[in-house]
Formats: structure tokens, C-alpha cells, sequence
């Protein structure tokens, strides 16, 4: 068996971190027109961009303040991965040069797709009783969450019993859709990742902040603590891109000047959920709003985890 310190060196010598970014799901493309011989510009979706450095070993985020080599890429990636998961994602790419292929161009306007907030709009609210509401039943989220999720129109009915979660900007409107469902889980195409926020009104100020990674997550800690008036309750719905952040930022703002302004991180419990919370608490600590950490009391699980754990024990 190979040497587990000799294998991390010879991965990190044989992986490019540009590798890495063209073969992530979805890839990320070269802009060749701001790269440079030393610095490439490789860019996702809107505002998602990572440089390429020191001949592929190294990298950073123009957007934060994240760099290192491919591991550290890799993580930042995808947070939930640990460092063994990481070692067996990056085997398959060891000496696999990168191609440099550029963006793809924008799509021809006869295939474009339909606006997010249009999809939204054609899908019903949530019903009692619908497969939707069996569904996230099932997840044991109780009946007067879920009433007051329709209520304030943060959760739709999607296709095959999948519940739609709306992430919208500071004007109301749906810019992104998180899906969640029996045999699905991902994102609506085209959106602009923002936050799930629960329940949503702008009329009423509310100075406590809880941040989760998921919204079913959210929800479930709703759950614990419902009702309770003075309380945001919100998701990310997995990695934080530059618009998540902002709107993290705007909120924490919000309450900054308000009295017991409270800031809480609820994600999950595992090295993951670890690293989202101190990103977090660098957030609190900049803007001045005192934080917490609400770590689920079940290692490796997540709130909704420990709701279903707590409803099966009743």
C-alpha cells in the first residue's frame, strides 16, 4: 500500500488545480481574454471566479480571501468532502493536463431558458395533502411550519412530489430555486444563488439571524423553536458564491444596530458545517454582531436529522 504522505506529495505535484476546476461538475471555463502567462481566470456561474497559479499548484479567490494548493481547492469546492474523500477524488486526475477550454459561448436566444421567477410563478403553492406536502411531512416537518411556509410563499410544488425553495433578491423576486424531493436533489438552471430566507417579511423587523446549510434544515430548526417572532431563519443551500455572501452580509447590516442583535450558525455537525461556521464567524466579527454556533448535537447530521431522530423517540 502506498505511503499516505508520499501519495498527498505526488498529488500535489501530478494534479493541476486547473484540472480541477475543468473537470468540477458543472466545469468551470478559462477567460483567456484577463489571463495571463502566470494568473488564469477560470469563471462559473455570475461572479464565480478562481485564479490558477504557480504553474497549476496553487490557486485563490478573488472574491474571499481562500487560497492554497488543489487540496485546499478541492475543499473549498466542496466542503463536505474530508481529506481522505479528497485524496480519491483527485487520484483519476493525477498527470491530466489541463485543456484551457474558454467559456462557452451564451446560448442562441431561440433556446433561452425561461426566467427563474417566470418558472416559479408557473408552479402551485404549496397545498396541504399535495405529494410536496406528504413529502416534506415525511422529513417530519410539522404541519404549522409548513402552513406558515406557504403562508409567506418560500416553498412551491415542483414536479414529483419535489419542493421548490426560493432564494430572492432584497426586491422580492425570485432569482434562484433550490430542489429538493424523493428522488431528486440540485438547483433550477440559470438562477443566482442568494439565500433561502423563512419566513419572509419586510414589514417586520427581526434582530436574531439563524443560518443553515439547507433549507429543509431551516425549516427543521424552525421547528424546535416555532413560534418565535424575532427570528430569521435561513439557508445557503450549500456553498457561499459572492451573491450568498452579500446577502449574508445585508442581513447581519440589518440587525447590526437593532437591540439583542444575534447572529447564530446552524450548519451541520462534521468538518464541513465546521469550516462553513468560523467563514461565518468572520462575517459577524467584521460587521460587529455577536455570534453563535449552533452545532447539531449528533455528530455528522444535520438539523432535520436530529428533528427526525427527536419525532421518531416521541
Amino acid at each position: 500500500m502506498k505511503d499516505p504522505e508520499s501519495e498527498v506529495e505526488e498529488l500535489r505535484a501530478g494534479v493541476s488545480c486547473a484540472t480541477v476546476l475543468e473537470n468540477s461538475a458543472p466545469p468551470w471555463r478559462l477567460d483567456r481574454a484577463e489571463s495571463s502567462q502566470r494568473c488564469l481566470k477560470y469563471r462559473r456561474s455570475a461572479g464565480e471566479i478562481v485564479i490558477v497559479t504557480h504553474e497549476g499548484a496553487g490557486w485563490w479567490d478573488p472574491n474571499s480571501d481562500a487560497k492554497g494548493d488543489v487540496f485546499g481547492l478541492v475543499q473549498h469546492l466542496e466542503p463536505r468532502l474530508n481529506f481522505g474523500e479528497v485524496r480519491k477524488l483527485l487520484r483519476p486526475l493525477a498527470g491530466v493536463e489541463p485543456d484551457f477550454t474558454p467559456a462557452i459561448p451564451t446560448r442562441d436566444k431561440s433556446r433561452a431558458l425561461v426566467p427563474i421567477a417566470e418558472r416559479w410563478a408557473r408552479r402551485p403553492r404549496l397545498r396541504q395533502r399535495s405529494n410536496t406536502w406528504r413529502y416534506l411531512r415525511g422529513r417530519r416537518l410539522p404541519e404549522d411550519v409548513l402552513f406558515e411556509a406557504a403562508r409567506c410563499d418560500v416553498v412551491r410544488e415542483g414536479p414529483h412530489g419535489s419542493a421548490w425553495f426560493a432564494h430572492r433578491d432584497c426586491a422580492g423576486a425570485v432569482i434562484h430555486v433550490d430542489v429538493r424531493g424523493p428522488t431528486y436533489t440540485g438547483s433550477l438552471t440559470g438562477g443566482s444563488k442568494s439565500l433561502f430566507v423563512f419566513p419572509f417579511d419586510k414589514k417586520r423587523r427581526r434582530y436574531r439571524f439563524v443560518l443553515a446549510e439547507a433549507p429543509i434544515d431551516a425549516l427543521s430548526l424552525a421547528a424546535f423553536e416555532y413560534p418565535r417572532e424575532d427570528t430569521i431563519y435561513a439557508a445557503t443551500a450549500g456553498g457561499m458564491g459572492p451573491t450568498t455572501i452579500e446577502a449574508i452580509k445585508a442581513h447581519l447590516l440589518s440587525i447590526k444596530n437593532l437591540p439583542n442583535a444575534q447572529f447564530d450558525s446552524a450548519t451541520d455537525a462534521n468538518a464541513a458545517g465546521d469550516r462553513y461556521a468560523a467563514r461565518h464567524e468572520e462575517f459577524a466579527q467584521n460587521i460587529g454582531v455577536p455570534f453563535r454556533r449552533l452545532r447539531p448535537a449528533i455528530e455528522g447530521q444535520d438539523w432535520n436529522d436530529v428533528l427526525q431522530s427527536r419525532r421518531q423517540i416521541q
